[in-house]
């Protein structure tokens, strides 16, 4: 997507597939496409321009609309206009971590650098949440340069710890909960903050759009 920031831009590649009776899924071209028609969607319905829609639920490169009644949306939904995402809004969610993960030399590796960098590169990243999923309070976070993705593990894990701080291609993540998982380790989140307590609200600290900021805490050797 391209163009001045605040200007509509009409995107390309846009396929609007029914999901269900009252469900609507939209492929978008890229990530930064799905974060700004996901964004889009949120300030229309703010605006009562989509009243009926109960959710709208980001992915990779897919917005899902439920609770559509208007049958006439999916055609309108191709022809938007749409801003690019607002960068910078909102207070970050600090988190503190300590690098210490058991794949940091492999990341350092596939970085080319020495290993005491990762950390130093990771934490000075300003991260956004581009979508949720996996499992409850996960957080798809992106803000890493596209040369620094790196491959899940050939083999996965059949246990990661809670709280573990991880990346897999161009995105970070910190595990809600204790799962099997392939992704690459770096460190571990410590402190009071909680991923997901189905009794706060919302219940998941990183929600969409939210900006995630690393704390280190200390670091391997």
């Amino acid at each position: 997507m391209s163009g001045r920031p605040g200007a509509g831009v009409r995107m390309s590649g846009v396929r609007v597939l029914e999901a269900g009776p009252r469900a609507l899924l939209v492929e978008l071209a890229s990530g930064e496409d799905a974060e700004a028609f996901h964004a889009e969607l949120l300030r229309r319905r703010a605006a009562g321009e989509l009243p009926s829609v109960r959710e709208i639920v980001p992915g990779a490169r897919t917005v899902l609309l439920d609770g559509v009644e208007d049958r006439t949306l999916a055609g309108r939904l191709r022809s938007w206009s749409v801003p690019p995402p607002a960068r910078g809004s909102g207070e970050a969610v600090e988190i503190r971590v300590v690098y210490d993960g058991p794949d940091l030399a492999d990341v350092a590796e596939a970085w080319a650098v020495a290993v005491d960098e990762v950390p130093r590169i990771h934490a000075r990243t300003e991260f956004r949440v581009a979508f949720c999923g996996f499992a409850p309070g996960f957080g798809y976070l992106t803000g890493l340069p596209g040369h620094l993705s790196v491959p899940r593990r050939s083999t996965p894990r059949t246990r990661v710890p809670a709280g573990a701080l991880a990346l897999a291609g161009p995105y970070t993540g910190v595990y809600p909960r204790e799962s099997p998982g392939g992704w690459q380790l770096i460190g571990r989140m410590v402190g009071p903050a909680d991923l997901w307590d189905p009794a706060r609200e919302p219940a998941a600290l990183l929600g969409p759009g939210a900006r995630v900021r690393f704390v280190p805490m200390g670091v391997c050797g």
